[in-house]
């Protein structure tokens, strides 16, 4: 059948050409460990490699896949690769997998109940499952005021919460009133909040971005959101919203959610929880704790695709009271309108969401819950906490290095000692330690920066990654750590003498 002409759509065809599909990706998770984690290529490199127009006659399955394989691949980040740590995970899975697959084969667009009522009534479900797996207070079930809906990430989460925010705020206080609108985060808040500002129209001199220190563990301090709120106030300005953090992307902090959600319903303010990549750590009865105070909250994300073996994407977004989201989202024109909604008896997604058209996401999440089970996933999560806590024990063994802030969930934040204490040369130091164990294509770290330092961060969660893979990962950064002090190898018995 292979050298018949492709159709749009055949049942036998797709049977054959998604066999080999899924062959192909078998083969590619076999092998995953032989590729260089971190692309090595450079820019522009497949301009090259590829023709300047498309085929005018249909080419076989063969040299396509062909072409992945030499000429695609060398320009892949694999993500799913064992000795990927950097950022925070982005999970794939077997369920996950089969969930977007059958997916696509459905292929449905879901923007209201009647265009496909499986597609709303299955993200209505999942989402009340996941809620009360995270233990979320009632007011976020579909069953009360609230509910929860997938997004596509964080960012769209924080930017429909914020728009909801702040035209409910409007309503109340009048539209002219914009300018006046105050919104609040700590500095080690995800950007997407900041972009979210710009796109909602909240003035930059408005943006409140607190300032954290080691000595709350970078997460931020009530004291110092409660100062901002009073001087706005007195000034004339109208607090709007504030986002506090469930797991910072620099070092995982943990914002104290009940402290900050006094503040903000004292003072009328949207308050919205970020727990993006350590809300999936809330499953585990032992973490729990992280989201006391969430009943203060207007609205929580987390994302599944980060650390839940869901596939990207499939943020989760639960608010207190879908009213404000839909009304602010909502829009009704005359090619939509059908008996069901116009009854008011049916979720209708679009309203919820910046675009019309959404895909059949809780599909996959349904499967990653029903395949892998909450054991299952708790299990999952706690390996990768406990495979940090072997990276992070074998960091503090070593004198050369530090580790920077506690770990918290499955990232550890570290550095090389400054030798001399030359915190300049320290950050050279680590900017090419960096780039030296990434160039070896065994492991990919990131960095940060935390009060001045130039931080490498290693976050576990990679669905492969085992004990060996952080035991590697370890050598490597001795080796080149050992190649990069050996010209500053007097500077650095100095220091660790403590002598001068």
């Amino acid at each position: 059948m292979e050298g018949e002409k492709l159709k749009p759509m055949d049942s036998e065809q797709l049977r054959e050409y998604g066999h080999k599909m899924v062959d192909f990706v078998a083969d590619y998770y076999k092998n995953i460990e032989n590729f260089p984690v971190l692309s090595q290529v450079q820019p522009g490199y497949l301009r090259d490699l590829l023709p300047d127009s498309p085929p005018v006659q249909p080419e076989s399955l063969e040299n396509v896949l062909d072409d992945v394989r030499s000429k695609i691949f060398q320009g892949v980040t694999h993500w799913q690769s064992p000795g990927y740590y950097a950022y925070f995970p982005s999970n794939s899975s077997i369920a996950g997998f089969l969930g977007e697959m059958l997916s696509a084969g459905i292929n449905i667009v879901g923007f209201s109940w009647v265009s496909c009522p499986a597609a709303t009534e299955l993200e209505v479900i999942v989402l009340d499952w996941l809620a009360k797996l995270l233990k979320l207070p009632e007011f976020f079930l579909s069953t009360g005021q609230g509910g929860g809906v997938i997004q596509g990430t964080a960012s769209e989460a924080v930017l429909v919460a914020l728009l909801a925010a702040r035209d409910r705020m409007s309503k109340k206080v009048g539209k002219d009133s914009l300018g006046k609108f105050v919104v609040y985060s700590a500095d080690q808040t995800h950007a997407s909040m900041q972009k979210a500002c710009q796109i909602a129209g909240i003035y930059p001199e408005n943006i409140r971005i607190l300032k954290t220190d080691s000595s709350s563990a970078y997460s931020l301090a009530p004291e110092v959101l409660s100062k901002a709120v009073s001087q706005d106030i007195a000034s004339g300005l109208i607090p709007l919203l504030l986002c506090a953090t469930i797991g910072t992307t620099s070092s995982t902090a943990v914002d104290p959610l009940l402290a900050l959600g006094k503040i903000a319903k004292s003072n009328g303010i949207w308050y919205h929880v970020d727990a993006a990549y350590a809300g999936s750590a809330c499953i585990c009865p032992e973490y729990r704790h992280y989201l006391d105070g969430i009943e203060e909250a207007d609205s929580f994300c987390m994302n599944a695709h980060k650390w839940f073996l869901t596939n990207f994407d499939c943020s989760a977004l639960w608010v207190r009271d879908r009213t404000a989201l839909i009304e602010s989202l909502s829009t009704y024109p005359e090619y939509l309108r059908n008996k069901e909604s116009e009854a008011n008896t049916v979720v209708d997604y679009k309203d919820w969401q910046i675009p019309l058209g959404r895909r059949f996401r809780s599909l996959k999440l349904w499967m990653v819950l029903r395949l892998y089970g909450q054991e299952g996933l708790q299990s999952y999560i706690r390996n990768h906490i406990s495979l940090a806590k072997r990276f992070e024990e074998l960091v503090r063994q070593d004198s050369r290095f530090e580790v920077i802030t506690p770990r918290t969930f499955a990232l550890v934040c570290f550095r090389l000692l400054p030798p001399a204490n030359d915190e300049n040369l320290c950050d050279k130091l680590n900017r090419e330690l960096l780039e030296s164990v990434n160039a070896t294509g065994k492991m990919f770290i990131s960095h940060t920066v935390l009060s001045g330092k130039y931080v490498l961060r290693l976050a576990v969660g990679a669905p492969l990654t085992e004990e060996r893979h952080i035991n590697t990962a370890w050598e490597v950064l001795q080796e080149n750590a050992t190649t990069l002090l050996k010209p500053h190898k007097n500077d650095l018995e100095i220091h660790t003498n403590g002598s001068v």
